[in-house]
């Protein structure tokens, strides 16, 4: 069995990912370390004096989308992840740190948690996964599932599981995934998908972590695909639901094959043929 902790934050979807990830009989789940809401992107535009009007509408509707997806599993689902309620950022205080360090657990998995740093980084080298939500080295940063789509680019949505660096999506990957498109989608349903994928595939990674191994090194992009929170724009969203209304995801389904052919991901062998 694998003694874990998780680093995640307290939305719908990281709570789906925590409980769903414990249940697993294979995987012990010391404690889960919850970010708090303070520092959402709802909470950045809500104080931005820019128009705001589309963005709030698209983030309400990814709420909603969540609730649909995942509220009946989280509230009838038991709760094995041992949740700790922590502030944003302060994973890295000396006190949750140590107390991390103390559990010793063989792995480490980091999804939609602050940046992590010393001594946590160098204490678990080689022990720690950050699941991140977009395909690296293609897409960096924020919004890295919604920007392809914002692109006319969904051959760049999907999930990366790498071994955590300082740096930002920049450490040795582990595998990943693309997500799963179906005619008539919306951008939450395709993110939704996408993380129940993940989290299945992080169960796998973890109960097989022993046998991963090395991949080569992606190419770098051409063109850097680099967002932050700021990027998120009025314009952008208006782009995003011009391109779902022109058809984008019934294009990508008719041109699927010669797209992801120019997007190579990194596919662990030690993931191909796994049992939970």
């Amino acid at each position: 069995m694998k003694k874990i902790v998780i680093l995640t934050g307290s939305e719908l979807r990281h709570v789906f990912f925590r409980k769903h990830v414990a249940l697993n009989e294979n995987i012990k789940v010391v404690n889960t370390y919850c970010e708090g809401l303070n520092k959402t992107l709802e909470t950045v535009v809500q104080k931005d004096d820019a128009p705001k009007d589309m963005r709030l509408k698209h983030l309400a509707a990814r709420v909603r989308a969540e609730k649909d997806f995942f509220s009946t599993f989280v509230d009838q689902s038991p709760d094995r992840s041992n949740p700790i309620s922590i502030a944003k950022g302060d994973i890295n205080l000396p006190n949750y740190a140590q107390s991390i360090i103390d559990a010793d657990p063989d792995l480490i998995i980091a999804y939609g948690c602050s940046i992590i740093r010393d001594p946590l980084l160098s204490a678990f080298a080689g022990r720690f996964v950050n699941v991140h939500l977009g395909l690296s080295p293609y897409y960096r940063g924020s919004g890295t599932n919604y920007w392809p789509l914002v692109n006319n680019e969904p051959e760049y949505v999907g999930a990366t599981f790498m071994h955590i660096d300082a740096g930002i999506d920049t450490g040795e990957i582990i595998h990943q995934l693309r997500a799963i498109y179906c005619w008539g989608d919306t951008p939450s349903q395709i993110g939704n998908r996408l993380i129940v994928d993940m989290t299945h595939e992080v169960q796998r990674l973890i109960v097989n972590f022993d046998n991963v191994v090395k991949m080569p090194v992606l190419p770098a992009p051409t063109v850097a695909r680099l967002y932050k929170k700021r990027d998120y724009t009025e314009d952008s969203v208006v782009q995003l639901y011009c391109n779902f209304d022109g058809g984008l995801i019934e294009r990508y389904l008719s041109e699927e094959s010669n797209r992801l052919a120019a997007v190579p991901i990194l596919q662990n062998p030690a993931l191909s043929v796994v049992s939970l």
